[in-house]
């Protein structure tokens, strides 16, 4: 990856597999670890971007252990451990309200895989809210007393995720690509969503069949009128196909 061609260089990778991720649950916020695969993953996805060439001058996560973790495996098979890292909870996964801790699977065969899919992948259609002080509740969570308690959700929708995610990549990571830094964001399926949304355009049914793989970076390249040059994942193509099924299958009852 060339340093200050005049193109805008940004990698963004989705967190390993997480302990509710083999267990197939509605995880959200909650702040689940990675999985020893998952680790292997983010591993993997260091490597490849090592191995391609690539470099970067800062990076941004979340606030919830699975994609800082990725993060720090990403950047130790980069020899980066020393780049500077910003955490935010804008960048947390989709909260998926009262879904937290639910089996995906079992949720479909109760209320239908049409249902589920909304659930999951809706534009605009907030899960059922959790109830204030369930232990759930992000608002008497630790890693949270430093967010307003009015900015915290109860429940979201992608719509919600996007007014969250979106300022806050146009407020702070925008204006370092728009000075030629080369940035990693480590985050979480819906809250990459919500950025490759606006990246793309999508409209509400496009981003519905987007599927982010577990620890694959995706490198995008732009022009200075944020064209989109150049997109690919990162890795073994075949390997990066069977991880996307996998994420789109999630919902569906099993046989």
């Amino acid at each position: 990856m060339a340093e200050n061609d005049g193109r805008m260089q940004l990698v963004i990778v989705r967190h390993g597999e997480s302990e509710w991720n083999l267990k197939n649950l509605f995880t959200g916020w909650t702040d689940v670890d990675l999985t020893d695969t998952g680790r292997e993953e983010a591993a993997a996805g260091g490597k490849a971007l090592r191995e391609a060439g690539f470099d970067f001058d800062v990076c941004y996560t979340s606030l919830l252990k699975r994609a800082i973790h990725t993060l720090d495996i990403v950047l130790d098979e980069l020899d980066r451990a020393w780049l500077p890292v910003h955490k935010t909870w804008r960048l947390n996964e989709r909260h998926y309200g009262a879904l937290q801790g639910l089996n995906k699977a079992d949720a479909a065969a109760e209320h239908g895989e049409d249902q589920v899919l909304i659930w999951r992948r809706s534009f605009d259609v907030q899960p059922p809210a959790l109830k204030p002080g369930d232990k759930r509740d992000p608002h008497i969570q630790a890693q949270f007393r430093e967010v307003p308690q009015e900015d915290l959700p109860y429940t979201e929708c992608l719509k919600d995720t996007i007014a969250r995610a979106w300022p806050y990549f146009e407020q702070h990571i925008k204006p370092e690509l728009e000075a030629k830094k080369r940035v990693l964001i480590a985050a979480h399926g819906n809250s990459l969503r919500a950025l490759v949304m606006e990246f793309e355009h999508l409209t509400p049914d496009e981003i519905l069949k987007v599927n982010i793989p577990t620890g694959v970076p995706c490198s995008y390249t732009f022009d200075s009128d944020w064209n989109i040059t150049d997109k690919h994942y990162i890795g073994d193509p075949e390997t990066i196909a069977k991880k996307i099924e996998a994420v789109a299958n999630q919902g569906k009852v099993k046989k």
